[in-house]
């Protein structure tokens, strides 16, 4: 099992002046740690569920991914995840292939249905019904499909989404292309998508191994339908990872980690509480990733 480390809350004692150093420290951290990769909310306002107001900070993703990837040689960069909404998909594929040539390859492709209203209407973009924001996000997966898996460099000619031309050079360096994970647990919609575009998935831990359980054999039923291998979909969990005073927690993350293990979870990616003080990052890097590496 590995450990991907999102970096969702960005309000630090230093402000904004040292935010670019401070991202730099954690980053580092987390990679010397042993962490497999760093994720960023992708996000215009900082949202409820942090606890934090609206104005606090909030960076545009794929910015702070590139700068990231100057920073880091090894882990993974990702969003968690982009909102289908917040870019034209032609645009989007752009920005995630460039961050996966910079890198050398570490790029992910996290996408969602978008559900933030405020952020959309506070800052003029369009915000659509739910049904039709699953229907651009199953365009935008075909979209991304044609840029990155196809010699079909022509037109693509959705409901929703017309491109004339699918060029897309230079190409990505991760083959086939840079991993899709695809946010959300929703049964008919985008577990669907998840089996028939998806390389990832990600369940919210917090529901409890009855909820991972059951969305997961959603999943495998529609691999079933479509034909696909479940097993080739890694099953990951949103799963935070507060470490307690001196790592004291590290039993309970190391035996909760291992009940999703024996699911068929092979990644959970959270928050760590602190993060910008990195030492929960060096006590889980010491006393819970080493643990887990074999489940």
């Amino acid at each position: 099992m590995k450990v991907g480390l999102q970096i969702p809350y960005l309000t630090y004692s230093g402000g904004p002046e040292t935010l670019g150093r401070d991202l730099t420290a954690i980053a580092k951290t987390a990679e010397g740690a042993g962490f497999d990769s760093i994720w960023m909310m992708d996000h215009y306002f900082q949202i409820p569920m942090t606890g934090a107001p609206a104005e606090a900070d909030m960076l545009e993703v794929y910015t702070s991914l590139g700068y990231l990837a100057g920073q880091t040689t090894r882990v993974g960069l990702g969003a968690l995840v982009t909102g289908v909404t917040y870019r034209h998909p032609g645009v989007l594929i752009k920005q995630v292939t460039t961050l996966d040539v910079l890198s050398g390859g570490r790029a992910w492709l996290g996408i969602g249905a978008a559900w933030y209203d405020r952020e959309h209407e506070g800052l003029g973009v369009p915000f659509p019904p739910l049904k039709e924001r699953f229907e651009r996000l199953e365009e935008t997966l075909q979209i991304a499909r044609q840029m990155w898996n196809s010699d079909n460099n022509g037109a693509f000619h959705g409901k929703h989404y017309q491109l004339a031309e699918t060029l897309n050079s230079p190409q990505s360096l991760s083959r086939p292309h840079p991993r899709i994970l695809i946010g959300g647990t929703g049964e008919q919609k985008t577990l669907r998508l998840v089996a028939k575009y998806g390389d990832a998935c990600n369940i919210f831990a917090h529901e409890g191994l009855d909820f991972v359980r059951h969305k997961l054999d959603v999943l495998k039923g529609h691999c079933e339908r479509e034909g696909r291998d479940y097993n080739e979909i890694l099953k990951t969990v949103y799963f935070p990872m507060i470490a307690g005073a001196n790592g004291q927690n590290a039993p309970q993350l190391v035996d909760q980690a291992g009940k999703f293990a024996e699911l068929g979870v092979k990644m959970i990616i959270g928050m760590v509480p602190g993060v910008e003080t990195l030492t929960p990052l060096e006590d889980i890097g010491r006393l819970v990733i080493p643990q887990i590496a074999a489940l």
